[in-house]
């Protein structure tokens, strides 16, 4: 390398890491699982309108996408949701049934055949919508999550256990779909059946509160005629969070349960393996798997303490082997046959591929949808695990990515740019895997630092609790904590800070540049801006009482609402913002975004506002990515005086 190094400045690096390479890489597979012994995952497909599609691969090792276009495997239950596909060999050839995500309707399918409808199609509000289908072919039925709309507004739905006939019966006839469970209870997960037949367990929660608040573990016996009896909750509660249950081989009850602090694993309320670690996760659509019992009686195990790792624990000893290999992260599924385990890992130099570990040798291998360098990898950043120090002495951790390019540098008159990443959520955190939109930043000499804000998962519950009643307070200290620390140290040039988020990240944006003075300019993505509109009816059920424990009950602190939303305090702005918005957001509606504008309107402040058509909350298509990422980085070079080349100017309005 020596004497071919460039001097340029930050910004001007030249990469080739384009916007178009970085959108064809977003999403990665998911949804692991096995029909007979052959592994099965869903597959996303940017560049086919956003797309997935489902994924077998053969005894012999070939991949084949068993779905055409415009099949969209994708349930849209809790509208975060759920595992949408389930299989199992009958008759000696798979049967798959999924959810399509067009209209929400089952399916069942022999690869090589059409695929057939099992439910209906309901004219109500939202319709009919199923998660976490399980092929029982003894019984002839599929059971599964129904979440069905009773009215037209976001609140009007119920949720229920259900078993639908194999046979298509209730294809045209809802009267066909055999429920299981009333509706008590405002949310379920799927039901696991026990080895044995006779019991059936799931979760169960209410409003107000979210899963990783609170979840009841239910347990009902299974009449030989197929209907539910006794149900009755076994561990949980209002405080306790059951991420996840299931049923060991010989018939214990399995779960993960945060009542320690951390989630933990448990066999029929003992603890297994009491560790200041995390073998849960939060329940964010239906159908995550943190564990995985084996025919052995071990447990395959995702688990860590923020980032996570393979591993097998051994339910006697309480001990954990993890696989040996480059991951640093392990996704929330599982599955397991025989002595072989299906999990989907990443690291800071591989985007998230199919591994299987097979337990009786422990060697773990890439098995599907492996990672292949579209670039050198020397243009990949380099992650650097951090700690900061917050308001109160509190602990921030975070994730820090410097300018990297193996033919640059900069020159030394000052540090770089950078730009702090507010992740989603606001209960989520940032993985340790390689991400080409971070690598897009840092190849052209522009910074990053995503940070695991109080309220984040993967550092116990105190540290996720944090965040009750100061969404909007803590989120927004924490961030500029790390956006001022890496200032003062010298790494980040304290005039060319920037923030950037979607979602409650997007939030966490807004509220930071109305809120403090520490940022240039901001990127804002299909945030929450209103809370008094999102508390009243603006967003969908699954996270429509969410900011009670987030920000206040409504009806005790209205004044908080409005304290707090950026929408009320738009005078305060005075920072450049790029802000970006899928029409079709039912979680972050639009009317939020034209609302700030509306009040952002005449007052000066350079900004721009991209809406995109067909787009939904999370961004999934190709060509929306790419106008996303080269606005983004048009905003940061105007405001920074960057000169990155061959990205086209964005247009500032006042």
């Amino acid at each position: 390398m020596g004497e071919n190094v460039q001097t340029l400045p930050y910004g001007a690096w030249p990469s080739p890491i384009d916007a178009a390479l970085a959108a064809a890489h977003d999403g990665h597979p998911e949804y692991v699982g096995f029909v007979g012994d052959e592994a099965w995952w869903t597959e996303p497909r940017p560049t086919e309108g956003g797309r997935r599609t489902l994924v077998r691969r053969h005894a012999d090792g070939r991949e084949e996408p068993v779905l055409p276009a415009p099949w969209n495997v994708r349930s849209r239950v809790i509208e975060y949701g759920g595992q949408p596909w389930g299989g199992a060999v009958v008759d000696g050839r798979p049967l798959v049934v999924f959810v399509h995500f067009a209209d929400q309707r089952l399916y069942a399918f022999h690869p090589g055949e059409d695929p057939r409808p099992l439910t209906p199609v309901s004219a109500v509000g939202g319709g009919l919508r199923w998660a976490e289908p399980q092929v029982l072919a003894e019984r002839g039925e599929v059971w599964c999550v129904l979440e069905e709309f009773t009215g037209e507004g976001p609140g009007d739905v119920r949720r229920v256990l259900a078993a639908v006939p194999l046979d298509g019966s209730a294809a045209g006839d809802r009267g066909a779909v055999r429920e299981l469970t009333d509706d008590a209870h405002r949310f379920v997960t799927g039901p696991r059946l026990s080895p044995d037949g006779r019991r059936a367990a799931w979760l169960a929660w209410d409003h107000p509160r979210m899963p990783w608040d609170g979840t009841e573990l239910i347990v009902a016996d299974v009449h030989a005629d197929g209907t539910l009896g006794g149900a009755r909750t076994v561990a949980g509660g209002p405080e306790e969070s059951i991420a996840q249950a299931d049923w060991s081989p010989d018939g214990g009850l399995l779960y993960t349960s945060d009542r320690g602090g951390w989630w933990n694993l448990h066999r029929d309320g003992r603890p297994l393996c009491t560790r200041e670690e995390e073998f849960g996760g939060a329940l964010w659509k239906l159908g995550h798997r943190w564990f995985a019992p084996l025919a052995s009686g071990l447990i395959a195990v995702v688990h860590g303490r923020g980032s996570t790792a393979l591993g097998i624990l051994d339910p006697e000893s309480g001990e954990v082997v993890d696989a040996a290999g480059p991951w640093t992260e392990f996704a929330p599924t599982l599955a397991v046959h025989g002595d072989r385990v299906l999990a989907v890992g990443a690291s800071p130099r591989t985007s998230y591929e199919v591994v299987e570990l097979h337990t009786a040798t422990g060697r773990a291998r890439v098995v599907g949808a492996a990672h292949t360098d579209a670039v050198d990898p020397a243009y990949y950043p380099e992650p650097q695990i951090r700690t900061f120090t917050g308001p109160d002495g509190r602990d921030i951790h975070a994730h820090v990515y410097p300018p990297h390019h193996p033919g640059c540098v900069a020159p030394g008159d000052r540090p770089a740019p950078y730009v702090i990443w507010a992740h989603g959520g606001p209960t989520g955190r940032s993985p340790l895997v390689l991400d080409l939109e971070i690598a897009y930043f840092t190849s052209r000499g522009i910074g990053v630092a995503e940070v695991d804000y109080g309220g984040s998962t993967g550092y116990g519950r105190e540290y996720r609790n944090r965040l009750r009643g100061q969404w909007g307070v803590v989120d927004v200290e924490d961030c500029a904590a790390v956006a001022l620390a890496l200032a003062e140290e010298g790494t980040a040039d304290r005039a060319r800070l920037a923030v950037r988020g979607g979602s409650a990240g997007g939030w966490t944006t807004a509220a930071s540049l109305a809120g403090t003075d520490v940022y240039a300019c901001g990127t804002i993505i299909y945030p929450v801006l209103d809370l008094t509109g999102w508390a009243t009816g603006e967003t969908h059920d699954f996270e429509s009482r969410y900011l009670e424990s987030l920000v206040g009950p409504f009806a005790e602190v209205p004044h908080r609402y409005a304290e707090r939303s950026p929408v009320e305090h738009a005078d305060r702005i005075t920072a450049p913002f790029l802000l970006l918005q899928g029409l079709d957001d039912v979680i972050c509606p639009p009317a939020q975004s034209e609302r700030l504008l509306a009040r952002m309107a005449g007052r000066g402040v350079p900004h721009a506002y991209i809406a995109f058509e067909g787009e939904g909350h999370g961004f999934r298509r190709a060509d929306t990515m790419v106008r996303a990422l080269e606005a983004e980085l048009s905003l940061y070079a105007q405001v920074f005086g960057l000169e990155p080349p061959g990205v086209p100017a964005l247009e500032l309005t006042e």
